[in-house]
């Protein structure tokens, strides 16, 4: 099971950037492409500098997969996945996201 948690409207995104949001008591960085008319949700927490940083990460992509780039040290972990291109046994959650009637949910696992 899993439950949908409403987050904030799509308004509140900012193109082409990252937000972090409590959900569910956990950080979640969200981010929003309007170029590809899609919405991330991976966890703000980098594993690597041990950091609630990913939200504030450059995004661009890789091979044409989305990705974030730490802004620590620079690791890339991709949008859908939350897997690391540098290190694949490294990765931080990866949550589906949906935008209705305006607002953002997230859906976290119970």
């Amino acid at each position: 099971m899993s439950s949908w948690i409403d987050v904030c409207s799509v308004e509140d995104l900012q193109p082409d950037s990252g937000i972090c949001a409590l959900v569910g008591g956990r950080q979640v960085a969200i981010f929003f492409l309007p170029r590809r008319q899609a919405v991330y949700a991976i966890g703000n927490f980098d594993p690597f500098s041990r950091a609630n940083v990913l939200s504030r990460g450059m995004i661009g992509d890789i091979g044409g997969e989305p990705m974030v780039a730490s802004p620590m040290y620079k690791q890339h972990f991709h949008l859908h996945t939350g897997v690391c291109f540098e290190d694949p046994s490294v990765a931080t959650p990866a949550y589906r996201v949906r935008i209705d009637r305006g607002r953002v949910a997230v859906q976290l696992p119970e």
